[in-house]
């Protein structure tokens, strides 16, 4: 049939026919043959029942074995895929979106149902701007989870990039119903879908006002036009910054501005980047870069979009911080007023803390604190606001040692020279952030962060009228640094409970509270600071908080005085010297507050065992006070526990309340108690 001779072919092509007719003739006589015989067969009824209970077996036994073949065969593939996954992943992380898509999708041939694969590349096609096939990869993944929250988070953002706004949403939505802890995720990606739906319908409204010849609209398309020209002289930009910025005093020349190239046409032009980077600038320089940062200022003012594309151009991370620590006093303030202006809203500071060097960043601002003026005050007053962002206290536990010096620094500051309110301002966001435990057990194993906040001590107490409310600010920053345990050293905490028992004498009722506060952390840490903290006159100073102080006060009065009495047998007869009814002790026995109730009773079950202090309870309801709290169900175990124990001293000091106590049924309470506190 393959001759090149046609006669050949014909003759082949015949005989093939002739085959292919008796072919089909037996076939049809097989056929015939075969519905004969099964039309005869009819075996005994009783093998036809043997027949099907072994080919049941039979059956069962092969679907056994096709699944654990099928179990193994996935096996296989999956450990191909998850190496699939992984070359993937590694591709994506190296910026190689094609390789990390061909990974995925040959990762996606051996296990079709493995999810994390279509996120993936719904995640890489997202990178590669091929938007309708990561919404595809992001039906998949559902298909084999419904509760994908990744799938929706990448649905979100490519409907996002395709401007279906409303979709965007509802995916961001689905995320929050999926998984609540995702809460702060979820704000962070509908405020973005806000702020691009914004930016689009200003940039719309901004070309209709342009392509109606608004005067305004059309001087700014000019003017960029104009500053576009490369190679001009300082002042001729600087000029025509200066004459831009007196338009942008609407929304819609700030958005022509971004539209037409503004941030690259002036963050761009070597003529301008060499004014920046120049140390030490000449008067020209220093006019530009005021000019420009004034331009910046009036362009960000109340656009979002405009802010986000300035913070996030290239290098700005390190420029802003520089230019608001430069030799220019004029910068500086045009720097601090820019990131002033940007750190008003939520999304401003999350753009400053994710794109600026922030440790750069705390220096400049903390270096306003050479400022005499309110410009140290409005520094600190924007560092403070940052820091009450989670994203700052996240950077700032993992990046403190190199923090740590900008601290000190502050601590080390004459308060005589520095404005007082800015200097509380800054050592307050210290105590603020020391609330944290990874970042006050840093701060708090800093030897040379210990003896700073010594110095600053020393150096309020000269002159306390003067320095009042920076020692009251620095006894908060104390007193969460003295939680940590153990302290840098016994000498330190000793210095610090010595100057503490010193601040007593005040009048001042703020700073009374927090030395007593910094006393009733530091007092536990050794008995030698317990003697000399009684030789001072310690109970005596509690027990007049206890008589006229507020709650707070009494917190670390009463604390302060369990922990003396439980450690000195002195402790315990000046607090019955001074209180010998058991007056004191037996009001916050009644109180609601749990730790004021648990710190009483320890006191009082340390004060019993002084001879014949006991029986002055004798007329009173003591026990079943002290009952009613053993056998309570207070939030903390503490309260129990100390009351049973303050019952037990008790009765051993005067067997009459053990009698009681018998009354009461006190011990089938007590035994009932203790086995709650066992099991708890």
């Amino acid at each position: 049939m393959n001759s090149d001779d046609p006669v050949v072919r014909q003759k082949a092509v015949q005989e093939t026919e002739k085959r292919l007719l008796l072919t089909e003739k037996d076939q049809d006589e097989d056929e015939c043959r075969t519905t004969l015989n099964k039309t005869m067969i009819s075996p005994p009824e009783a093998s036809t029942k043997d027949k099907d209970e072994i080919n049941s077996e039979a059956f069962l036994v092969s679907l056994e074995k096709d699944a654990k073949e099928r179990a193994r065969r996935r096996q296989e593939n999956k450990v191909f895929a998850d190496a699939l996954k992984e070359k993937g992943n590694e591709a994506f992380t190296k910026g190689d979106y094609e390789t990390a898509v061909l990974c995925y999708s040959e990762g996606l041939k051996k296990l079709k149902d493995m999810k994390v694969l279509y996120t993936n590349r719904a995640q890489a096609y997202i990178k590669l701007g091929d938007y309708q096939k990561a919404l595809v990869d992001c039906e998949w993944a559902l298909k084999c989870d419904e509760k994908c929250p990744k799938a929706y988070f990448h649905m979100g953002k490519a409907n996002l990039a395709l401007k279906n706004y409303s979709t965007s949403r509802e995916c961001y939505q689905k995320m929050l119903e999926i998984d609540p802890k995702l809460q702060t995720q979820v704000k962070d990606c509908l405020n973005q879908v806000d702020l691009q739906e914004k930016a689009e319908l200003q940039e719309k409204e901004a070309h209709e006002l342009l392509n109606s010849g608004k005067n305004t609209a059309v001087t700014t398309k000019n003017l960029l036009e104009t500053l576009s020209k490369p190679d001009q002289i300082p002042l001729f930009y600087a000029g025509g910054i200066e004459i831009l910025t007196e338009m942008m005093t609407e929304c819609t020349e700030r958005t022509l501005f971004r539209t037409h190239s503004g941030f690259s046409i002036i963050g761009d032009n070597e003529v301008i980047r060499r004014c920046f980077s120049t140390a030490g600038k000449d008067a020209v320089e220093e006019t530009v870069c005021v000019s420009v940062l004034k331009l910046w200022q009036a362009v960000c003012s109340g656009n979002e979009e405009n802010q986000r594309l300035l913070v996030t151009r290239p290098n700005m991370g390190e420029l802003l911080p520089s230019l608001l620590d430069s030799r220019v006093t004029a910068i500086r303030q045009q720097s601090l007023a820019l990131l002033l202006q940007i750190g008003q809203t939520e999304n401003g500071r999350s753009l400053i803390l994710s794109h600026l060097d922030l440790t750069r960043l705390l220096e400049a601002l903390v270096s306003f604190l050479d400022f005499p003026d309110k410009k140290a005050s409005t520094a600190m007053g924007l560092l403070t606001d940052l820091a009450l962002e989670e994203r700052f206290q996240v950077w700032l536990q993992a990046n403190l040692p190199g923090v740590l010096p900008t601290f000190i620094g502050v601590l080390k500051r004459d308060p005589k020279i520095t404005n007082p309110s800015a200097l509380c301002q800054c050592i307050a966001i210290m105590g603020n952030l020391s609330a944290d435990a990874t970042t006050r057990r840093q701060m708090a194993d800093c030897e040379e962060f210990g003896d700073t906040c010594l110095g600053l001590m020393a150096k309020c107490e000269k002159d306390m009228d003067l320095f009042r409310e920076v020692m009251y600010t620095f006894l908060g920053l104390l007193m969460n640094l003295c939680l940590h345990s153990p302290f840098v050293s016994e000498a330190w905490a000793m210095e610090v409970s010595r100057r503490c028992m010193a601040l007593l004498n005040s009048q001042d009722g703020g700073i009374l509270t927090r030395a007593a506060g910094v006393l009733s952390r530091t007092l536990p840490s050794s008995l030698k600071i317990v003697e000399e903290a009684l030789r001072a006159g310690v109970v005596r100073k509690m027990v007049k908080f206890l008589k006229t102080g507020g709650q707070t006060a009494s917190h670390y009065a009463i604390k302060t005085l369990a922990i003396c009495t439980n450690s000195c047998h002195e402790a315990r007869e000046e607090v019955i010297r001074l209180d010998k009814k058991f007056t004191i002790l037996m009001k916050l026995l009644s109180s609601k507050d749990e730790i004021l109730v648990g710190n009483a009773a320890l006191c009082l079950g340390n004060c019993t065992e002084v001879p014949n202090a006991a029986s002055s309870l004798l007329k009173t309801e003591i026990v079943k006070v002290l009952l009613k709290h053993a056998g309570g169900d207070a939030q903390k175990t503490a309260v129990q526990l100390n009351a049973g124990i303050a019952l037990g001293k008790l009765c051993t000091a005067e067997p009459r309340f053990a009698a009681q106590l018998g009354e009461l049924h006190g011990i089938e309470i007590l035994s009932s108690t203790v086995k709650h506190i066992e099991d708890s």
